[in-house]
């Protein structure tokens, strides 16, 4: 896909995908779910699509972290990487009174359960919120908007999917 094609269906300019692709800067959360949406892949497949053989267990510190420092924001890829299994975990932390949209998901219909570890943080998914504190977890599917938002309080979640 040219960048010119990749620019009209994101809504992204030609020059900031030419600078993302030549690693000048870091894409923002939003820009990351604009580009999953348009290619269908989540996020962490962009994050970082080679994979190698097939490991059942990934530690910690081998974890890919990808960190969105305008909003505080750092999404950990705890899952193993595998392209034939259908779950993913993916841990997130959103710093206090931040707030990252998603206008589209990746994969329609894609199945979320958010458990929230620490603080508390509002999930708003088709323009329903949810008000959701530690231990609290919701189960959704996406097929519209989504809207992370959080309070005086930063938040660290644990999102499968699958």
């Amino acid at each position: 896909m040219t960048l010119d094609a990749l620019a009209g269906k994101t809504g992204l300019s030609r020059a900031t995908l030419s600078r993302i692709e030549k690693n000048e800067v870091s894409p923002t959360a939003e820009t990351l779910g604009r580009l999953a949406t348009v290619y269908a892949l989540p996020i962490s497949q962009l994050l970082a699509p080679l994979e190698q053989s097939f490991q059942p267990i990934v530690r910690r510190l081998d974890q890919p972290v990808w960190t969105d420092a305008t909003q505080e924001f750092e999404r950990r890829n705890v899952s193993p990487p595998s392209g034939q299994l259908s779950v993913e975990m993916i841990e997130g932390t959103l710093g206090a009174q931040q707030r990252i949209a998603y206008d589209a998901p990746a994969i329609p219909g894609q199945e979320h359960h958010l458990y929230v570890l620490s603080g508390q943080i509002e999930i708003t998914v088709e323009g329903k919120a949810h008000d959701l504190r530690q231990g609290d977890c919701l189960r959704y599917i996406l097929f519209g908007e989504t809207v992370f938002k959080t309070t005086h309080l930063p938040c660290t979640y644990v999102i499968a999917l699958s």
